[in-house]
């Protein structure tokens, strides 16, 4: 492999080339299937990386797992970091450059306090969903949950069903604006500079006004996870990539004013 020079610095962020459009375009729905396919491209471009840096990721995330609670809380603080670094590849793929394995850490160089604190950001919020459901569904209920299949548990739940389902669904509900104000911030940052919070509120302004092109994305980026499961799994190969790569195109789309591989800049 060839050395490589990561871009930017912690003050300008590595897309300070680019102009940063806010609170970010809306676009029409068929831009949702120009996304996948503009990532398409990029995944193209190094597909042999890609599949060597989900699995870097898969494994890493395996090792810290093996602390209990600690080692799962440090790798959810740092998936922005790891977001941030493959977004750092993506800029370069797009620019007709390589992936190299140094683009996966650069979210530990460029901003990496800023990137820490969405991190953070995002786990306050899963807590306060999971203290959501914890109040709609009963705390008693999450003891039997968590107390295994005996018979008395496995009766506490079924007594409780529609508690639980209601709490269900209000999570989900409070779930999605939560992953909507976090969808580019990572990206945000890394590119821009931009702060943990006005990133965070920019993502969630950009998703809110793009709801129809993420309908049109998500229908059919489900239908090529459906697709992804039938060969032993391993089409997730791919389609992680195809979901990272894809979600990069799309920041490119709505934020900025030069053309992502494939896309034209929507006026």
């Amino acid at each position: 492999m060839s050395a490589t020079q990561i871009e930017g610095t912690p003050a300008a962020g590595v897309g300070s080339d680019l102009t940063l459009v806010l609170p970010g375009r809306g676009l029409p729905a068929g831009d949702g299937w120009a996304w996948i396919a503009s990532g398409w491209t990029l995944f193209t471009r190094a597909p042999l990386m890609w599949i060597v840096a989900i699995l870097i990721v898969f494994v890493a995330a395996i090792v810290v797992g093996l602390v209990p609670f600690l080692g799962s809380i440090a790798f959810q603080v740092l998936n922005p970091v790891i977001a941030a670094g493959f977004v750092v590849a993506c800029r370069s793929l797009e620019r007709g450059g390589e992936f190299e394995l140094e683009h996966l850490f650069a979210g530990f160089k460029i901003h990496f306090g800023k990137l820490v604190v969405v991190g953070l950001l995002l786990l306050a919020g899963y807590i306060v969903i999971f203290l959501a459901f914890a109040a709609i569904a009963g705390f008693s209920i999450l003891g039997l949950i968590f107390s295994g299949h005996s018979h008395d548990a496995v009766q506490g739940i079924f007594a409780s069903v529609m508690t639980i389902l209601l709490g269900t669904l209000v999570a989900l509900a409070l779930m999605v604006p939560l992953l909507a104000a976090y969808w580019y911030a990572p990206a945000l940052v890394v590119m821009h500079g931009m702060a943990p919070v006005e990133a965070m509120k920019a993502s969630f302004s950009a998703c809110l006004r793009n709801f129809v092109p993420f309908l049109v994305y998500g229908i059919v980026m489900m239908v090529f996870a459906i697709l992804a499961v039938i060969p032993f799994g391993l089409g997730f190969l791919v389609w992680m990539p195809l979901a990272i790569a894809s979600t990069y195109t799309s920041y490119r789309a709505i934020f900025t004013d030069e053309a992502a591989p494939g896309q034209a800049v929507a006026a």
